[in-house]
């Protein structure tokens, strides 16, 4: 090898050397140092608010009320009660077949519906509902399977009374419900993930003789859609944990018994305090939710891109398509025709469908209190002195007020530590980076209400409990951990030569973190939506650690349910204008929302 100047020659080739060298640590990275002080505000948080809740509600689990070891006599008792084991198998089945049934549906919708004429519209009609909080979800249910023929709709269209609020039906009232809050998020994670395949895997498989089944398995399924399935199957696996929102308004009192999960009689047990009963029903609730969570992430385990397809026909310069193949001639273009006819006809029926709950909920809150309580909504003359009323109620005002404070102040805290600790970890190589995310994924997955106790605990000592300067940290713990994951996926897809030159170019730590930002830009977009509708739609925390100097929405939406017939028109109306915010924030933010989704599972 001769040297040229400041370049080399190596058999026979000119080579250009790089005069900074191989990247170390100390110069394209931070330091050891660095990463923990970035860290710090994370790891504060979680290991205070989330982490040790947990180490002590299994301590708690496991000994008796003056900390002697009690061994499986607190799950003995809890367990041996009448109603538990039930509420053991109907959280299975929240956790198991529900994000199963979503993720089916889908992605159905999601085929369907990207060749469909107003596709956007479609989409934007079945993903409304995702953003709408839960309580309001279970609003508009009730309203809609209401028993009464006077005013159930449900009974009107069926032509037959299906006692969907009797002890029979509840649960499957209550999936169906949930199946349409969230089969919108599932619909548009698919959409990118399809959008994403290219549409050459599915010629190559087609031309070559392959069946519709064989173009699923070899050209959709295996490169991307398995990790995306599982990714949704996550996602709505842990928002199931929130079905405690849905069934606390949703579920008559008389049949409270019959729709419990662990979610209801954890919080029945022992409200927001640690007992020994209560502590074991919690960790049978967490390890639920963490298997299921284990299941789905077993199957992202998928690399990409997938193993590159024999040439097809149409690459090989022949001048076939796909509609050139002879298995879609003669009899078989009958079935073709009839299924590209259900694609066209099925996601605007969908949409009809899904609109069906929210103007039974909007028709509602356009009546007297009189009429909404004993007359059809549709029947019933329209009215708006229901909102003229709430516009003139102080405790509204001062609700709204306390929850946009809270949500944005919630946000703000969530970014910036997220922020920090995403940057600090996309540095952090295996197997330092895998155990990170796992606690993370941990924390993540966590059910607030199986921590309350020692949760409350923490709060007493820092005397915040029942103030809202408690209820925005509890808030903040629960969102940080899912914000760091995000966070830390867009910045780890930065490449390495543009993380060099903001470290080099920089000047200093904050200056480096300043120039990568913009890359980080749709995922800091999509924490910011997610957060604040979370806070904004949240009922179960503030119903937990709420004190009298906060009255959040949703706790005040709880409390008018509790007269749910009498009540039923002011409940609509509050309902719609607790609405109004977040379907603004999807209207406006719907792109930053889907791209960071995607982004925190579809990677290549």
């Amino acid at each position: 090898m001769s040297t040229i100047g400041d370049r080399s020659q190596l058999l026979g080739e000119v080579v250009v050397l790089d005069d900074v060298g191989p990247p170390r640590r100390g110069r394209a990275y931070p330091s050891a140092g660095t990463t923990a002080v970035l860290l710090l505000p994370a790891a504060a948080l979680l290991g205070v608010l989330v982490l040790w809740p947990v180490v002590r509600t299994v301590h708690a689990s496991l000994t008796d009320g003056d900390g002697r070891f009690a061994g499986m006599a607190n799950y003995r008792a809890a367990l041996g009660t009448e109603g538990a084991w039930p509420a053991v198998l109907r959280t299975a089945v929240w956790a198991l077949v529900v994000p199963g049934l979503v993720t089916v549906l889908g992605f159905l919708l999601a085929a369907a519906a990207r060749r469909t004429p107003g596709h956007r519209a479609v989409t934007l009609a079945l993903v409304a509902p995702f953003v709408l909080p839960m309580v309001v979800t279970a609003v508009a249910f009730r309203l809609l399977y209401d028993p009464d023929p006077q005013r159930g709709t449900a009974i009107r269209l069926l032509h037959v009374d299906l006692l969907w609020l009797g002890p029979r039906m509840i649960t499957i009232s209550l999936v169906t419900a949930f199946v349409w809050a969230w089969v919108g998020l599932a619909l548009v994670v698919f959409r990118s993930a399809l959008d994403a395949i290219p549409p050459q895997l599915a010629d190559a498989v087609r031309v070559h003789g392959g069946t519709r089944r064989d173009v699923f398995r070899d050209a959709l399924w295996r490169p991307l859609l398995r990790r995306t399935a599982a990714l949704v199957f996550a996602l709505v696996a842990l928002a199931t944990t929130r079905s405690f929102d849905l069934i606390l308004v949703m579920a008559p009192g008389s049949v409270l018994d019959e729709s419990e999960v662990l979610a209801v009689r954890v919080w029945l047990t022992s409200g927001a305090t640690t007992s020994g009963p209560a502590a074991a029903l919690g960790v049978v609730w967490l390890a639920i939710v963490a298997l299921c969570v284990l299941i789905a992430t077993v199957g992202t385990r998928q690399a990409w891109p997938p193993p590159a397809p024999a040439p097809s026909v149409v690459e090989q310069g022949t001048g076939l398509t796909a509609d050139d193949v002879p298995a879609r001639r003669g009899w078989r273009a009958l079935p073709l025709a009839a299924v590209r006819l259900l694609r066209i006809a099925v996601p605007p029926v969908a949409a009809l469908v899904w609109a069906v709950p929210l103007l039974v909920l909007v028709g509602t809150s356009l009546h007297t209190a009189q009429d909404a309580a004993t007359r059809p909504w549709w029947a019933a003359p329209f009215d708006l002195g229901m909102y003229l009323d709430l516009s003139a109620a102080g405790q509204l005002r001062r609700s709204l007020v306390v929850t946009g404070v809270l949500a944005a102040v919630v946000t703000v805290l969530v970014l910036l530590i997220a922020t920090l600790a995403g940057y600090a970890l996309a540095s952090v190589m295996p197997p330092a980076g895998w155990l990170a995310g796992g606690v993370l994924l941990a924390a993540a997955v966590v059910p607030v209400q199986a921590i309350a106790g020692p949760v409350n605990e923490v709060l007493e000592r820092i005397h915040a409990a029942g103030t809202v300067y408690g209820l925005a940290l509890v808030h903040v713990a629960l969102g940080v951990p899912f914000a760091v994951l995000m966070l830390r996926n867009a910045l780890s897809d930065v490449p390495p030569q543009r993380l060099r030159a903001a470290r080099l170019g920089g000047r200093g730590e904050w200056a480096a973190l300043w120039r990568l930002l913009p890359a980080a830009g749709p995922a800091l977009a999509g924490v910011a939506v997610l957060e604040f509708v979370q806070v904004w739609n949240d009922l179960v925390v503030g119903l937990l650690f709420a004190g009298p100097d906060a009255t959040p929405l949703g706790f005040l939406l709880y409390g008018q349910s509790r007269q749910f017939v009498a009540n039923s028109g002011q409940i609509a109306a509050t309902s719609m204008v607790m609405s109004l915010v977040p379907l603004a924030v999807l209207a406006l933010a719907r792109r930053h929302l889907v791209a960071a989704l995607v982004s925190t599972g579809i990677r290549r």
